[in-house]
């Protein structure tokens, strides 16, 4: 674009209190709304309407997305389309409405082609092709979804990596997420020490063993939360704030017996938290 036709555009848009932003993927547009997410939060007062448009493969698809942008102000496109040809047509044509248009994975796929000296396949929806490391991530989420909040533990060897903790320590939601990264995961309530299945006390170093904890007082409000939500109004220890102070301390000296690493949830979300779980993982796999 000419210099001046930018500015003017960017002025205009720096006049509009809320943008409107288009994210156009060829696939399923999950990548591309990975990316957009991670972007957004690094602006606290960006506001802006979210208009997804996946399997977008024709120029007639294009065209009509680009019909409904131009009667918004403030529009952005976001794409992920690795046809070239489709994507300077959307390009170009995003130019020609004075709509900003950014390609988040042309670049890269560009110059990562070029530094492994190989030519991209330019396939949409590359990433989910049905190949054995997706029939793996979907047998890890199945043995997950069975050995949730304790069940199953006759096999719980072999689980990758077994989460415990207190109630609502975030273990279901991180076992999910594991199981999506393709662990096999399983949670256990952490009561006291005897609630803890006989195999991992006499082998407490043979499995990935993750301790989970979080402050009492976030604890407490994540509980009454819970309460609510089942209409429970009846107080009891659940929600007393001397017996989860007590709880979390003498989880935190159970882990410590048996030398299970300990990962606090307290701030983080749940990508956080298997992020550091997996980095456990990935360290105790290497000193194996």
């Amino acid at each position: 674009w000419e210099w001046d036709k930018i500015n003017l555009i960017t002025i205009k848009l720096y006049m509009i209190n809320t943008y409107n932003i288009y994210l156009i993927s060829d696939s399923t547009g999950e990548t591309l709304e990975r990316i957009f997410m991670a972007l957004k939060a690094q602006f606290e007062t960006f506001q802006h309407n979210l208009n997804h448009f996946s399997f977008t493969r024709t120029e007639n698809q294009i065209l009509k997305i680009l019909d409904e942008a131009k009667k918004k102000e403030g529009s952005i496109i976001l794409y992920t389309i690795v046809d070239n040809k489709l994507a300077k047509f959307l390009e170009n044509e995003a130019q020609k409405a004075n709509i900003p248009c950014f390609g988040v994975l042309v670049d890269l796929i560009l110059n990562f082609s070029k530094l492994i000296n190989e030519k991209a396949t330019h396939q949409p929806s590359g990433q989910h092709v049905l190949d054995d490391e997706y029939y793996s991530r979907i047998e890890a989420i199945q043995f997950t979804m069975n050995h949730d909040d304790g069940n199953s533990i006759n096999d719980i060897d072999k689980s990758d990596i077994i989460l415990l903790g207190a109630s609502r320590t975030s273990k279901t939601p991180t076992s999910i997420y594991l199981a999506n990264r393709g662990f096999k995961t399983s949670n256990i309530p952490l009561i006291n020490e005897n609630s803890i299945p006989k195999i991992l006390k006499e082998n407490p170093m043979s499995i990935c063993i993750v301790g989970l904890t979080t402050e009492p007082e976030r604890l407490i409000d994540v509980r009454k939360n819970r309460m609510n939500t089942l209409k429970e109004n009846q107080t009891t220890d659940y929600t007393n704030l001397e017996k989860i102070k007590n709880e979390i301390e003498n989880s935190k000296k159970t882990f410590k017996k048996y030398k299970w690493p300990i990962v606090d949830v307290t701030r983080k979300s749940v990508e956080e938290t298997a992020a550091s779980i997996i980095k456990i993982y990935e360290i105790k796999k290497a000193n194996a």
